[in-house]
């Protein structure tokens, strides 16, 4: 994100990530969450959440089902404001920058933090070509020559373009089940984003989609910093760098319980609670 970019998604004097992190000179982070409480009403879901993602890597978040989650992945594009009574307290940085102070424009933010579903949810009305620029017409850019090199640089850099160049104007419902996913990953990815939120992308898919969703993962790391929520621990031990464990408490609020590289997580664990649910003993 250029400097002006980011003064349009967040006030200027939003501390830098650098200097939350005490100035040390390491990289700073590219999403940095700090005392995160998320309420529905007078409901917690999720509390006292705070971590950083490096830039250009993948962070899963993984935890039983009902630990928040799926709420954590959507407050950092500020998606779970569409549901009835959501609010936040705490911080959420994005390059150093506040995504909820006041003068933050979400629709604006969700250009720069995308977002996939758990089910694949193509436009229904649309061909392969009109969802892919959906985004690009919707910010006023519309010249035919620019959506054409858009809409095969995104099909492309969701490794599917040989399979749809042929057929651009038919439906995105038309596609199975995995290439609709990858359809939305290359919608998701048209505007130009910096990170992708992924919440549970290849659940619904079988087994041959699942692989390609996960090789894709792989490829997209170099251009993104990808956030998956997934159910799935094998999946989060082959395509994460670092992993978030959540549970949930008595309350029901998920938290946080232990984050750091994946390797670790998974064969030495600092928590016990960590230990328990990747060896299989809860969860």
């Amino acid at each position: 994100m250029t400097t002006d970019e980011q003064r349009s998604v967040a006030p200027a004097q939003a501390p830098t990530a650098e200097a939350a992190a005490g100035g040390t000179g390491a990289a700073s982070p590219k999403i940095e969450v700090r005392d995160l409480d998320v309420y529905y009403g007078a409901f917690r879901a999720v509390k006292g959440v705070t971590m950083a993602v490096r830039p250009r890597s993948v962070t899963a978040v993984i935890g039983p089902s009902g630990c928040g989650k799926s709420t954590f992945l959507r407050t950092l594009n500020r998606m779970h404001e569409l549901a009835p009574k959501a609010r936040v307290e705490g911080t959420v940085l994005l390059d150093g920058a506040n995504v909820y102070d006041p003068a933050v424009d979400p629709v604006r933010l969700r250009r720069y933090v995308g977002m996939v579903f758990q089910r694949p949810n193509p436009f229904p009305t649309m061909s392969i070509y009109d969802n892919v620029v959906a985004g690009i017409r919707l910010a006023g850019r519309s010249s035919r020559s620019e959506l054409d090199g858009i809409v095969e640089r995104s099909l492309r850099r969701a490794a599917l373009w040989n399979e749809v160049k042929d057929k651009l104007r038919e439906p995105g419902t038309s596609l199975s089940g995995g290439q609709q996913q990858r359809l939305c990953i290359a919608r998701a990815i048209a505007v130009d984003p910096e990170v992708v939120l992924m919440d549970e992308p290849a659940s619904a898919l079988d087994p041959v989609a699942t692989l390609r969703i996960e090789e894709l993962i792989a490829e997209l790391r170099t251009n993104y910093t990808i956030v998956i929520v997934t159910h799935n621990m094998q999946q989060a031990g082959r395509v994460s760098d670092e992993t978030a464990f959540f549970t949930m408490d008595e309350d029901r609020a998920g938290y946080l319980v232990e984050f750091g590289p994946t390797r670790e997580i998974f064969t030495n664990p600092r928590e016990q609670l960590t230990e328990d649910y990747v060896s299989g003993r809860f969860g």
